[in-house]
Parts: C-alpha cells; structure tokens; sequence
C-alpha cells in the first residue's frame, strides 16, 4: 500500500506552479505578486528546492483580506472557514481553509492510532476554540474515531498578554479558570483523551484533585500547543502519568500539524515528530539558510504547497534538532523550542 511518503514532492509543486499562477485559477494574493517576483513561477519552479526563491510572505497574512487568498479555481458551493493564528510573534496571521485541514486530520489520525488511540473515544479539548484551527482539527480526530468533543473556554491570548506585562497572579488566576472548567466536564462525563497543553498539564499536576481524577479516567493525553522540555516530558510520563498514553503533536495554524512518530528502537528523543509530507516540508537550517546536519539544531523552515494555501520558504518561531527518517518517511523533530525575540518581538507562549 502506498503511503503519503510516496508522493513525487517536485512533481507536486510542479502542479500547484500551474494552479497558483493561472488566471483560472490562481488566488488574488498570488496573482498580484506574480509580475513583482523577478521569475516565473510557472516556468522556472520546478522542485521543492527551487521554492527557496520564494520570498517569506507569512508577514502579510497579519492584513490581506481573506477572501484574497481563495483560488479562483475552488468550486462554486466549497465552503471556506478563516482561522487565525495565537499572536505570539505579534498581530494574528490568517488562514483559509476550505478541506484541507479535514484531508490533513485524516493523515494525523492514523498517527495517533498507530501509537494506540483508541476508537469510541470521547475527547476534553483544554485547548483554544474560537478563530484557532486547533479546536477544529481535535475535532475532527474525535469524529475520525467516532466519539465526541468537549471544550471549554479559553482565549490563549489574553493569557499571553498577561504575562507580557508581568501580570503573573491573573494569569495564574485565569489558568485556575481553566482548570476548573475541565475539572466540571471531567467529573461528570466519559472523557477518555485529553487534548491539551504542557504548562496546563503542569497546572493539573499541582492540583490533587484533577490529577487523581485525570489517572483514573483518561487514556492518552495529547499535548500541543507549546514547547516541552526532555525532563518535563519524562516526569509527565514516568512521574505524573504512569499508564496514561502520551503523544506529542508540534504544529501551527500555517504550517498544519506533525505528529509524534511511534518510538523506534534507539531512539534518542522522546518525542520525534514528522510533518504531513504530502503537502508540506520541513527543513532545520543554520543561520545562512543552509540544512544542519542530523543531530545539530536548527531554525524550522516550512514550505507549505497545497491547492488552498501555498506558503514557501517561510521561517518559523521555533528550533529544532534534525533527526534522522525512518521507514522512508521526512525528516524528524526534536526538542522544539521557541526562538525568544523575532523581529524584536518577544516570544510569549502562555499557555498555548
């Protein structure tokens, strides 16, 4: 059986060349910036190498009207949503999506049924909702599996702007908001998957309450959202939840999701994750753009090249260690961590 890892990645942008910059089908964005690029993209983009001539246009996203970026080729009666991403380096970015993150959660469900997720299972999203893509994605993981989600509320960037400006005890105060809120939907319902986030799987570790209540009832915690440490990571595994499954998923708004790949013998990493090759690339380069090697650490650059979204040669908020594929599959990361200051922004997680 053939596998997302097979596909022809040069032959692939080849056709979305075709797509993004015919006038039948192109989107306003990208048509508008063919005549300024200094190529063409039809002509002269033959592989995934050469997207690199692309400029990083992620930044405009934060202004273009959303409705600039559909493909004048999408059907008459497809549906578009827009999402927005956290704020963390600044002003939201925005996204459409009109398919392609339901094709993505198929892909990603399988991954997290090869590390043992189980069908039937009704999920708790202690996660954002509203304009974030990541309610939506969960979703559809627990519709995939035939079970229900449960939300609660939670805006991750008013927690971010509370920290930013040094208001610690209301974020701690919002943070226990949160858990309270989880702690209501899990005492009382049949939640067996946790979706969440490490600071907020570190919050429910210091209430005993919530932490007795999250080891008898769930099954596999899925964490996203932000950064986690090796040694956060093994203590949540050994420490915390002992018997509770634990998989990782590092991904954003732009670039979709990755998901922790099954632990292979010798691994070094805990967690290693692997983007969805079908429509995306991830590369870990050095300060002249140029590949790392495997082992090193490097900043993310992501192409994203799909008939919705096309994204090139743009430089992510994180870092990474380069780990080498397996199985014939991409490239791995590992130990992401945010980068502190872009652009003289700070970096803020929060709690998402």
């Amino acid at each position: 059986m053939s596998t997302v890892f097979d596909v022809d990645f040069d032959a692939h942008v080849r056709k979305m060349m075709e797509w993004h910059f015919s006038e039948d089908t192109g989107s306003a964005f990208w048509l508008g910036k063919r005549a300024v690029l200094g190529f063409d993209p039809i002509e002269d983009i033959h592989s995934g190498d050469d997207l690199l001539r692309f400029p990083d246009v992620s930044g405009e996203l934060r202004t273009v009207a959303a409705t600039d970026l559909i493909p004048r080729g999408a059907g008459p009666d497809q549906v578009f949503r827009v999402y927005e991403s956290g704020g963390t380096t600044g002003a939201p970015k925005r996204i459409i999506d009109g398919g392609y993150r339901s094709r993505m959660a198929v892909w990603a469900w399988s991954r997290l049924r090869a590390h043992g997720v189980q069908d039937s299972a009704n999920w708790l999203h202690l996660g954002p909702a509203g304009p974030h893509v990541v309610a939506f994605d969960t979703a559809g993981y627990a519709a995939l599996g035939g079970g229900m989600l449960y939300t609660i509320d939670l805006d991750p960037r008013w927690v971010k702007k509370l920290i930013a400006e040094g208001r610690h005890s209301d974020a701690d105060d919002y943070i226990e908001h949160l858990l309270d809120q989880a702690y209501e939907v899990l005492s009382t319902q049949p939640i067996s998957v946790l979706n969440t986030t490490p600071p907020l799987l570190e919050a429910i570790c210091a209430r005993p309450e919530l932490l007795a209540l999250v080891a008898a009832k769930i099954e596999t915690i899925v964490w996203a959202g932000t950064s986690f440490s090796a040694e956060s990571l093994r203590q949540a595994e050994e420490v915390f939840f002992p018997g509770i499954r634990i998989v990782g998923i590092y991904g954003n708004s732009l670039m979709g999701v990755a998901p922790q790949r099954p632990r292979q013998p010798g691994d070094e990493h805990r967690c290693v994750f692997e983007p969805f090759h079908e429509t995306t690339r991830l590369d870990l380069v050095a300060v002249d753009g140029q590949p790392v090697d495997y082992g090193s650490r490097g900043r993310v650059r992501m192409h994203l090249v799909s008939e919705e979204m096309f994204l090139p040669n743009v430089l992510e908020r994180d870092t990474a260690t380069r780990v080498e594929p397996v199985a014939g599959g991409p490239d791995g990361l590992a130990d992401v961590r945010p980068i502190r200051t872009i652009d003289d922004v700070d970096v803020v997680e929060g709690v998402y």
